[in-house]
């Protein structure tokens, strides 16, 4: 029996659920009753189709065609959909279009194309560049050169081995000598190494271990979301998250092709946006997976001012050398260098192989004579300027790819008729010399690693390089320029309304390097930049055993933003810092003894004696991060768009960088008491507003700032949805308390009689005092109740 489609659709609220071996769909069927009593419409789910066994998070999919037996399987999907059903939810699910494990033992479609070559069926799955490395597909999976491991590799019947890789091999090459067995394959074992470089086929980012899908081609998007469709349509889910759009050849193409075969499912993309990007108004998808909210959000709760003081700070105690003074764009730029010539160097060297092809094979004289180096450096050049992750065909190049952009490229040449490399590369990437297959290829190929450059400079390299507040190196973030105004928050939410009112907003995701939580008390800082180098002076006075003054910062803010926790959390994410950040080890060049200097520093000082002071620090500013938590909260609950909550954070929730952030919750969660159970009743609260009134929240509803008056009146920040539901909450409430409190200032709430949410003992009508509205709370959450 078929279950019935829950009534609405379109979600008012989803509850972000991260399935796991131990937390599989069995468990998300034990917790429907607790999920369903806090108020949300649906659960959000981490991609269901089967996996590597044993993935954590279920984007290195396998097989399209089947759910994940780990979790359940199929049955055990359907059974939490009957759950869930029966408790009045809907399920939304993660899908992966972009890429695929490269798991040839789990993965059979690719299986079929080691052992069969391009002329499998399979062959046209996979984004592979048959005319590079001799028509073998590279495997870098060898620990060390071939002729240092080559005993390590057998035969063994029709496969090959090597520890826990296995192959198939080419049919009729059973018999041949280890050496030519390998160069009769369709593929190449490869040192590890050699993916920086060598690389024939695209990957996730710098990922290697997973493989580009092709679902631009008809039959392969066909294949590969035939069974979530099946889901769709036989009512079992009701709505998408895509991931990494941005990675796709033809995401306009994907996203319409998606929306015609869903029948229009409320569908999200997981799709950055860059400070002053837009998304593309054509894309018929309900708005992003929501890291714009969370800039937002972030910033209205950081104070300018302070967060200058505080970068001050940060120069003089960190002294950062890697970007000429500590400036954000600076880090950025040498950051993608560094990406495009290390990580991204196999890319780099396909999308220069095509230029060159089309180049020397042109008709137009302007191509003709181009020199590879020439064209090289001239994409380099434009890409590391690249503000945005890609530009799109919907809405054109030529707003991304800035000819200010062109004009800063061009000084990279000593010789200005070379520097015409830059003007060809240019009016390639806008398409000013044709449409064909070439131009497409190259035009494609460089929105993708545009995107990928983007993603490991800013979130994977930047982020760790540039760090006077923490709360700021997040994805979607610009930590140049963390604070915003209300006023500028206003603009954002009234945009939202009125162009996205459906998008999806967050504040904690699986892919944040802090929980919102974190970032609330992190915030705080900002408020109080001297008092906070003045401890950092006090815990650090002998100076004894820091490998860095950059990561000592990061170190120490890192305690303060967590609060008390087990030590090894704090080393991993630390670990997890100095490796992403690049400057002293990596994750493919370790430095043992620099690794080893930041574990005894971090043991010996943040999670030493000196940590303590930092957490007496932190205890000091307890009702200022309060004040922060629950604001975050409530605005992003009330705000235009529907809000994701992520697994365990309808309480207070600190969690560092995955794993940290993936780890199983308890339900019902324990009751910790103090800003934890204030939160969770506001959320509760707010969640119950949303479900009670729909229409004051949904697409036809209205969106009106509520400015105070008076001395103080930028510390209120208040909103009115479609009149019948006003948000007002505290912002910079250490800085309120320092200028003397609300003093004079005043609310007006729109007419109407209005009854506390959160507090239904109390009511309010006309003009408010905050003072009076802020009395046990620094929130409010009201509902009209009457005229």
């Amino acid at each position: 029996m078929t279950p019935e489609r829950p009534d609405p659709v379109v979600p008012t609220a989803t509850y972000r659920l991260q399935l796991q071996r131990d937390f599989p769909f069995g468990a998300a069927e034990a917790a429907v009753p607790y999920l369903a009593s806090l108020g949300v419409s649906h659960l959000h789910l981490s991609p269901v189709l089967e996996a590597v066994p044993g993935s954590t998070h279920g984007y290195d999919v396998v097989d399209h065609a089947r759910v994940r037996e780990e979790l359940g399987g199929e049955d055990g999907l359907r059974a939490l959909a009957r759950t869930a059903r029966a408790h009045g939810l809907g399920l939304v699910v993660d899908i992966v279009p972009n890429h695929m494990a490269m798991s040839p033992r789990h993965n059979r479609a690719l299986w079929e194309v080691l052992r069969e070559g391009p002329k499998s069926p399979y062959a046209r799955w996979f984004d592979i560049d048959w005319e590079a490395q001799g028509g073998q597909l590279l495997l870098p999976v060898l620990g060390g050169p071939l002729g240092e491991v080559l005993d390590e590799l057998r035969v063994d019947g029709d496969v090959l081995r090597y520890y826990d890789h296995v192959f198939p091999l080419r049919e009729g090459t059973e018999d041949l000598s280890l050496p030519h067995l390998l160069d009769a394959q369709w593929y190449r074992p490869v040192w590890w190494r050699l993916a920086r470089t060598e690389l024939n086929y695209r990957r996730f980012f710098s990922i290697s271990e997973l493989i580009g899908v092709r679902v631009e081609d008809p039959e392969v998007f066909e294949a590969t979301h035939d069974k979530i469709l099946k889901l769709l349509h036989e009512g079992v889910i009701d709505g998408l998250r895509i991931d990494h759009p941005d990675g796709l050849a033809d995401p306009d193409g994907y996203l319409t092709r998606l929306h015609e075969a869903t029948g229009g499912r409320w569908t999200v993309v997981e799709k950055i946006l860059a400070d002053g990007e837009h998304l593309p108004a054509s894309w018929p998808v309900a708005g992003t997976t929501g890291y714009d909210a969370l800039r937002h959000v972030d910033g209205v709760f950081a104070d300018p001012a302070g967060f200058g003081d505080l970068l001050g700070h940060y120069r003089r105690f960190a002294a950062p050398q890697t970007d000429r003074g500590g400036q954000w764009e600076a880090t950025v730029r040498r950051a993608a260098y560094k990406v495009l010539t290390h990580e991204l160097a196999t890319e780099t060297d396909r999308l220069t192989r095509v230029a060159t092809r089309l180049c020397a094979s042109s008709p137009e004289p302007a191509l003709r004579d181009r020199a590879p180096w020439a064209l090289r450096t001239a994409l380099q050049e434009l890409l590391v300027r690249m503000e945005v992750y890609r530009p799109y065909e919907s809405t054109g190049a030529a707003s991304v790819v800035t000819e200010e952009a062109a004009a800063e490229a061009r000084h990279a040449f000593a010789v200005p008729e070379e520097a015409g490399a830059v003007d060809v590369v240019r009016d390639l990437v806008l398409g000013r010399y044709g449409d064909g297959p070439a131009h497409v290829e190259f035009r494609t190929r460089f929105a993708q690693t545009s995107s990928a450059l983007r993603a490991k400079s800013v979130e994977d390299t930047a982020f760790y390089r540039y760090v006077p507040l923490l709360s700021a190196t997040e994805v979607g973030g610009d930590p140049g320029r963390p604070a915003l105004s209300p006023e500028e928050f206003h603009a954002y939410c009234a945009r939202l309304q009125r162009d996205w009112p459906l998008t999806g907003t967050v504040v904690s995701t699986h892919d944040t390097k802090r929980s919102a939580d974190v970032r609330a008390a992190l915030n705080v800082l900002t408020e109080c930049p001297e008092r906070w180098a003045d401890v950092l002076t006090e815990v650090t006075r002998d100076g004894a055993g820091v490998p860095d003054a950059q990561l000592a910062w990061a170190a120490w803010q890192t305690v303060f933003g967590l609060g008390p926790a087990e030590p090894e959390r704090v080393q991993g994410a630390l670990l997890k810092h100095v490796r992403e950040a690049g400057l002293f080890t990596s994750w493919t060049e370790q430095e043992p003894p620099y690794e080893e200097a930041v574990e005894r520093f971090v043991a010996a000082g943040p999670c030493g004696a000196p940590g303590e002071r930092i957490a007496a620090f932190r205890e000091s500013l307890r009702e200022h991060i309060r004040a922060n938590v629950l604001g975050t909260a409530l605005v992003h609950l009330t705000m235009p768009g529907v809000p994701d909550v992520y697994q365990g954070t309808e309480a207070e929730a600190l969690a560092l960088v995955d794993p940290d952030n993936r780890r199983a919750v308890d339900y019902p969660p324990r009751d910790s008491g103090g800003t934890s159970a204030d939160k969770a009743a506001l959320t509760r609260a707010a969640l119950a507003v949303r479900a009670r009134r729909p229409g004051a929240f949904g697409d036809t509803a209205t969106y009106m700032p509520l400015p105070a008056r008076g001395a103080a009146a930028g510390h209120c920040l208040a909103f009115a949805r479609s009149g019948e539901v006003v948000t007002a909450v505290t912002r910079l409430s250490l800085r309120l308390a320092e200028a003397g409190g609300w003093q004079d200032t005043t609310l007006t709430l729109p007419p109407g009689r209005w009854s506390d949410a959160l507090r239904p003992d109390r009511a309010f009508t006309g003009q408010v005092a905050p003072a009076e509205l802020f009395t046990d709370l620094p929130v409010a959450l009201l509902e009209r109740t009457g005229d």
